[in-house]
């Protein structure tokens, strides 16, 4: 099935289940919000692809977005009085992306289908609950090399594995590459493998150079320029 979704390039990457706060400021985000609030797009939602390279993209470079995105649901927002906004969103479900169009709107929109998860093999399956716990060994394993202080409550049962990778990569560090991974990954299996392999070498580097993970926005551009 295919959909028509506004697109928000970003220099970051969207999981399912995760918070992406944004401060809007360009005029054509700005129209985006509006439209998002008033309803003129529907369900409160947008498209959020990551760029390649650098922070930004323009409609001469739309190649420059990756195939796979997330949507993002508008929850909350708060508009400043020269007409700056900011949002709360959080991850929607997963798209690839087919077509970008450039003159649809004042900005990016693209077709879309949308990425179901594919049932893991039976012999994958049947290690579903093995594959979890490895998973969230590894994340704790991760959150004491960082030093987390804040406890860490998962939202959902325990035999419920679906978006258990995202939840753990949410709470941590990794690099955009290893969240595109993750992104594209559409079996549930093969994603507890990936988290679980990320976690474990990121929590290995982390004991070695005895640091602790800061923030991106606290190097250079930020990662949400629009």
């Amino acid at each position: 099935m295919t959909s028509t979704l506004p697109l928000f390039p970003l220099g970051t990457v969207l999981l399912p289940g995760a918070s992406l706060p944004l401060h809007i400021f360009e005029p054509r985000y700005r129209q985006l919000t509006v439209d998002l609030v008033t309803g003129a797009v529907p369900n409160r939602s947008f498209g959020v692809v990551s760029i390649k390279q650098g922070w930004e993209v323009g409609a001469e470079n739309v190649q420059a977005l990756q195939a796979i995105g997330c949507s993002a649901v508008l929850q909350d927002t708060h508009r400043f009085p020269d007409g700056r906004f900011d949002l709360a969103t959080v991850g929607g479900s997963r798209f690839r992306l087919l077509e970008v169009e450039e003159n649809a709107a004042p900005y990016l929109v693209g077709k879309v289908e949308w990425l179901p998860d594919t049932p893991s093999p039976p012999e994958l399956a049947s290690v579903l609950p093995l594959l979890a716990a490895s998973a969230r060994a590894a994340h704790a394993r991760y959150r004491e090399a960082a030093r987390f202080e804040r406890e860490w409550f998962p939202e959902h049962s325990p035999e419920m594995f679906d978006d258990l990778a995202y939840r753990l990569a949410s709470d941590c560090l990794m690099t955009m590459e290893d969240r595109q991974r993750l992104l594209e990954e559409t079996v549930e299996a093969r994603r507890l493998r990936l988290v679980r392999k990320v976690l474990h070498r990121e929590a290995g580097l982390l004991a070695a150079l005895r640091a602790v993970p800061a923030p991106l926005s606290e190097f250079g551009h930020p990662p949400n320029r629009n």
